[in-house]
C-alpha cells in the first residue's frame, strides 16, 4: 500500500497505547507495592507474563505477577481495587485536543472492566477501545491491532498507531501500520519494528499526525 504524501492529511485515524502511552500508571504500581523499584519490577514481570499471549484474565496476571516479586495477595486487591487512580501525562490533553477530527481509537492490554476504568481518566472521547479481552490476545500479537482495524473500517496505510513500549512498535508494524513511539522509559529500540517517529513524549504528534 502506498503511504500518503508528506505535507497530506497522511492519516484519517490515529490509535493509541492507553496504559503507558497516555496514563503515567506505573505510580500507581510503586505506591501499591510501597518501594520504587519493587513496582517496577512488578509491572515487568507483569508485563512479561501476558506478552503476546491468548487472553487470560487480565486481573490474574496482576495477582500471578504481584506473587511472582514476592508481593503479598492483598497487594494485588489493592491494585485493582483503585485500578485508574491515574493522572494523564502531562503532553496527553493537548495531543488528544489536538486531534479532535481523527478518528481516535484505543488498544489495550487490559480486560475491558479495568480499561473503562482507566479511558474514563482521560475525559476524551474514542470512537473504539480494543481490550486485550475483546480481541482475544495480548499485544503485541497481531490480533488486538487488527481487530481494532476490522471494527473500524479503517485501511492500515491511513492510520498511525502511537505505541507506549517497544513491544507495540513491532506490533503494530506487522499489521501495516506505521508507529509514533512515545518512549517515555527510555527504552531500548526493537529488533522487530521500526517507528516512523521516536520521541520521549506526544508533543510532537500533531507534526506527525498531520
Amino acid at each position: 500500500m502506498t503511504r500518503p504524501e508528506r505535507g497530506s492529511s497522511r492519516y484519517d485515524a490515529v490509535g493509541f497505547d492507553l496504559l503507558t502511552a497516555l496514563l503515567h500508571t506505573w505510580t500507581l504500581w510503586i505506591a501499591v507495592a510501597g518501594d520504587r523499584d519493587l513496582g517496577m519490577r512488578w509491572h515487568a514481570a507483569s508485563q512479561a507474563m501476558l506478552r503476546g499471549r491468548d487472553y487470560f484474565p487480565f486481573e490474574d496476571d496482576l495477582r500471578r505477577s504481584a506473587a511472582e516479586v514476592g508481593l503479598t495477595p492483598d497487594r494485588a486487591e489493592e491494585l485493582i481495587r483503585r485500578w485508574g487512580e491515574f493522572d494523564p501525562w502531562p503532553d496527553t490533553v493537548a495531543a488528544l485536543g489536538a486531534l479532535r477530527a481523527k478518528r481516535r481509537f484505543i488498544v489495550t492490554n487490559c480486560s475491558d472492566r479495568l480499561a473503562a476504568r482507566a479511558v474514563a481518566r482521560l475525559e476524551s472521547e474514542f470512537e473504539l477501545v480494543m481490550t486485550a479481552e475483546r480481541a482475544g490476545a495480548y499485544k503485541p500479537d497481531a490480533r488486538p491491532y487488527q481487530a481494532a482495524i476490522e471494527a473500524l473500517g479503517v485501511d492500515p496505510a491511513r492510520v498511525l498507531f502511537v505505541a507506549g513500549s517497544a513491544h507495540d512498535v513491532g506490533g503494530a508494524t506487522r499489521v501495516g501500520l506505521d508507529v509514533y513511539w512515545a518512549n517515555r522509559g527510555a527504552a531500548p529500540a526493537p529488533t522487530d519494528g521500526r517507528a516512523i517517529r521516536v520521541e520521549p513524549d506526544l508533543r510532537a504528534l500533531i507534526e506527525v499526525a498531520g
